[in-house]
């Protein structure tokens, strides 16, 4: 198992109306990706409750069944289309962790 984990930063020029709108959207673009992603065996997007500490405005928590699922997962198109679509148009800063346990 792989968890595959991003933290994202939105796009300081935004309006707090536009970030609340995009991360929405991301939420909604990357949860979509559910079941249609051979190996991607769940997928979390949290944009609420977010306390002050925080120097994040989004979180991906994923789980996928190997290694070559998480690479799988990073070319398939559907992945793609949201991720150049709706994600790096919006953010600018990511982090990255991903783990196999």
């Amino acid at each position: 198992m792989v968890k595959h984990i991003i933290l994202w930063k939105l796009r300081s020029e935004l309006s707090a109306e536009e970030k609340q709108a995009k991360a929405l959207a991301i939420k909604q673009g990357l949860e979509g990706l559910k079941g249609q992603v051979p190996g991607l065996l769940d997928i979390h997007v949290q944009i609420d409750g977010r306390l002050e500490s925080s120097n994040a405005d989004i979180m991906l928590d994923c789980t996928l069944d190997s290694p070559e699922s998480l690479k799988g997962y990073a070319v398939h198109p559907a992945h793609v289309a949201v991720a150049n679509g709706i994600v790096r148009p919006n953010t600018e800063l990511r982090t990255c962790l991903d783990y196999e346990y």
